[in-house]
């Protein structure tokens, strides 16, 4: 009886042995990068909105809405931010847009 013990148990060792290896190998490949931070003071962007360009700013998030609402309308990528200066809402855009935002945001003053 003691015989078949061993294999048993050299079995089981074995197994768990592969099991923690397959885990700290999984780990090391595709573990978080929690000790790697994302700079967030870039003193060339005082309001740290990164690639993105504000293009209006507006007092009220309904308005905001309607206005992100129709520049993604006219095929151009937007987002909403409020500054933390508390100066309303600012609509954001990506520095190739900005012309055709400021185009398309005029047209709608206009009507």
């Amino acid at each position: 009886m003691d015989v078949d013990v061993i294999p048993r148990l050299g079995a089981v060792i074995g197994v768990v042995v592969a099991l923690v290896v397959l885990g700290l190998l999984l780990r090391w490949t595709f573990g978080s990068q929690k000790d790697e931070r994302i700079p967030t003071d870039d003193p060339d962007d005082p309001v740290a909105t990164g690639l993105l360009t504000e293009v209006s700013r507006v007092p009220g998030s309904e308005a905001a809405r309607v206005l992100r609402d129709r520049l993604r309308d006219a095929g151009i990528r937007a987002t909403i931010s409020r500054p933390t200066d508390g100066g309303g809402f600012a609509l954001l855009v990506f520095p190739a847009d900005v012309a055709d935002a400021r185009v398309v945001l005029s047209r709608g003053a206009l009507e």
